[in-house]
């Protein structure tokens, strides 16, 4: 019985258990106060509970009632939706077995093979669901973009176990796909990204003085061919071009001709130097393309940054800079000497400003440096020195390229503590130290990259062709390609500083050195400038034989060094190809003298050794000029000039490197020929 009434009383809801509770205290003090009212207030109690159990069965039936209303009304409007869904839906399984398909679904692909398609996107499936077993806390969720007929479909959905799991078949799952059209919506896309526009800027190198070498009556007919050009390579791409001085254009197009001025290869710079002179002056172009930046005028400030990478690489070439990566274009001529010595005095001037208001100065060339680096540093010094302040020269023990030279300069007394090492620099430089940075202006190659941090006062003097990687926040840039060595353009400073300043001999012949080895005695990349240059260095005392046996080689090396000739292969039926297999720091020193030796045999035009120096494999490239080094190993990673070019290789090995370097010469004569 007493199981009985807690079933009934289970079956009441709370609040009409709390009002029988009620009512039982109320009808117990009743029968306390008159005892004869017990019977009544039994009857009453009973009643009442029947009652409320009788209301309550009925209210329940009612709820039940409705909700089983509403569960069949909300079931047929969900079999209706999914059997007239406007979007595309299949049931299938994971095995490829299509369950059930909506009108929809087959109207849209009635006249395409969408099971092929459906079989392909299982696979993809497939590897989505495993991933999904691996870590169940992903959603077992399907979201893909795919391309079906020439439509482009959002194809969303879930996927589920399977109630008839059979593994035999590999229907584990069952999955609900919804395609959902977005053809319209990826054509809008296309469409603004294909009207954004493309910022050039373009440049006629030497304006100045090319036009001065003209003939008066020249001039405008000159000016007037090479505007033409320009117009006519223009307006291929329906852009807009503007001429906003007498050497620059600037030009804006949109994106959808992107590729064609990429797979036209700036025809325009063999079409510029085509152009006739009395004189035989040679014209050409350098141009700057920039997609890079929110708005038009973040393109054109990218673009002025890609000119002046272009314009430290020579000019002659062109450069397309695209998500923050440039691609150049040309470059192949040799860099035209400039006559006028005009920047060389302004940048003179400058340079013993920032010298005057330093308050010591730190003197640093390129990560294994050699004589060029260090007789340029060696100038700088005496400059400083000149002007009454401190300089110190970093120095690597890392190599032994300058052992000849150390030794010689071991016995001046004066120089005992000016060369330092980067540690001793890093601990004393501040923020009012200047930085003169010799014979580079790679962020990545200076000897001490972390004092390009710890100063905002930087110099570079360098004459190589300007990388990607340049350090952009210099105060003072002297970067000239047509000169022959930094040594030549450190030269010229002194020359023309408005200071006095007295070259000691070892700092002359230094200098010289530096000129010598990168002209290879004169020989190469050699101009008026240049031998004005050692003209100077020579009156200042220059012990030739001194500087000449500096460059002497042992005998060990000049065995290691015929040894490595000697297994030298040929490509391309005039490059020649030698690799130095032994693992020595000095590698890149023995490469270097190899790539030099290996012009000297005739019908070798140019010549790449590689090397090992334990964690990095190092090329040497050299050329007579017919072929650009430069351009071949700038692909490597690597920079220099058209004559004399280097690079670095790391995570490669020798002869992966060299099947490498194999396929760059192939592309970069595919290229000339394409």
């Amino acid at each position: 019985m007493q199981n009985t009434n807690r079933k009934i009383f289970d079956k009441l809801i709370s609040k009409t258990k709390i009002y029988l509770a009620i009512i039982f205290i109320l009808l117990v003090i009743v029968c306390i106060e008159n005892i004869s009212m017990i019977i009544p207030s039994i009857l009453i109690l009973m009643a009442v509970v029947a009652y409320s159990y009788y209301a309550n069965n009925r209210r329940k039936s009612e709820i039940s009632e409705t909700l089983q209303d509403l569960t069949l009304s909300v079931d047929t409007a969900a079999k209706s939706s999914l059997i007239n869904s406007p979007f595309p839906l299949v049931i299938l399984e994971s095995n490829g077995n299509i369950i059930w398909e909506s009108s929809k679904f087959i109207t849209e692909f009635k006249d395409f093979d969408i099971n092929s398609y459906i079989n392909n996107l299982i696979d993809e499936i497939r590897a989505d669901i495993e991933e999904t077993e691996k870590d169940e806390t992903k959603e077992k969720q399907i979201s893909k973009h795919v391309e079906i007929n020439n439509k482009n479909y959002e194809i969303l959905g879930k996927f589920v176990h399977s109630r008839k799991y059979d593994k035999k078949h590999n229907d584990k799952y069952m999955m609900m796909l919804y395609f959902i059209d977005e053809t319209e919506m990826v054509k809008l896309k296309e469409e603004y990204k294909d009207s954004k526009s493309c910022v050039t800027i373009i440049m006629i190198d030497n304006y100045e003085e090319t036009i001065q070498q003209l003939e008066s009556e020249e001039k405008p007919q000159i000016t007037a061919e090479i505007d033409k050009c320009i117009f006519e390579w223009t307006d291929k791409t329906n852009g807009v071009l503007i001429k906003t001085d007498r050497d620059k254009y600037v030009y804006l197009f949109e994106q959808r001709y992107f590729d064609i001025v990429k797979e036209d290869k700036f025809s325009i710079l063999d079409k510029v130097k085509e152009i006739k002179t009395n004189e035989n002056v040679q014209i050409t172009l350098s141009i700057a393309i920039s997609n890079d930046g929110a708005t038009d005028k973040e393109k054109y400030k990218s673009a002025q940054a890609g000119m002046e990478v272009v314009l430290g690489r020579g000019g002659d070439q062109a450069v397309i800079r695209e998500n923050e990566i440039y691609k150049f274009y040309g470059g192949r001529a040799q860099e035209v000497e400039k006559r006028t010595k005009v920047k060389a005095r302004v940048v003179a001037h400058a340079l013993e400003n920032l010298i005057k208001d330093a308050s010591k100065v730190m003197i640093m060339g390129h990560t294994n440096p050699d004589i060029d680096s260090m007789g340029s540093s060696m100038g700088i010094y005496r400059l400083v020195r000149s002007l009454g302040k401190k300089a110190y020269i970093l120095d690597s023990n890392d190599t032994n390229t300058l052992q000849s030279f150390k030794e010689s300069l071991s016995k001046e007394p004066e120089y005992e503590d000016i060369l330092i090492t980067k540690e001793v620099a890093e601990e004393n430089i501040d923020k009012e130290t200047l930085v003169v940075i010799v014979d580079t202006h790679k962020s990545t190659y200076v000897e001490a990259p972390e004092l390009l941090k710890r100063t905002d006062k930087i110099v570079i003097i360098d004459h190589h062709r300007r990388s990607t990687d340049y350090i952009e926040n210099a105060t003072l840039t002297f970067q000239e390609v047509y000169a022959s060595s930094a040594a030549e353009l450190v030269t010229e400073l002194l020359q023309y500083a408005e200071v006095k300043v007295d070259l000691k001999t070892i700092e002359a012949e230094s200098l010289y050195a530096g000129i010598m080895m990168d002209t290879k005695n004169f020989t190469f990349k050699t101009g008026v400038r240049t031998f004005e240059a050692a003209a100077y260095l020579r009156k200042c005392g220059v012990n030739i034989i001194r500087v000449k046996k500096w460059f002497q080689s042992n005998l060990d090396t000049f065995n290691k060094i015929a040894g490595i000739v000697k297994k030298a292969e040929i490509v391309n039926n005039t490059i020649a190809i030698a690799v130095y297999e032994k693992k020595d720091k000095e590698a890149s020193l023995i490469c270097a003298k190899t790539a030099d030796e290996l012009l000297t045999i005739s019908d070798i035009t140019a010549s790449f050794v590689l090397g090992n120096t334990g964690n990095k494999i190092c090329i040497s490239g050299r050329s007579i000029g017919d072929i650009n080094v430069q351009v071949i190993l700038e692909k490597l990673g690597g920079g220099g000039h058209i004559t004399l070019a280097g690079a670095q290789v790391e995570g490669m090995t020798i002869e992966e490197t060299k099947q490498e370097l194999i396929n760059r010469i192939n592309e970069y004569f595919s290229e000339i020929e394409g």
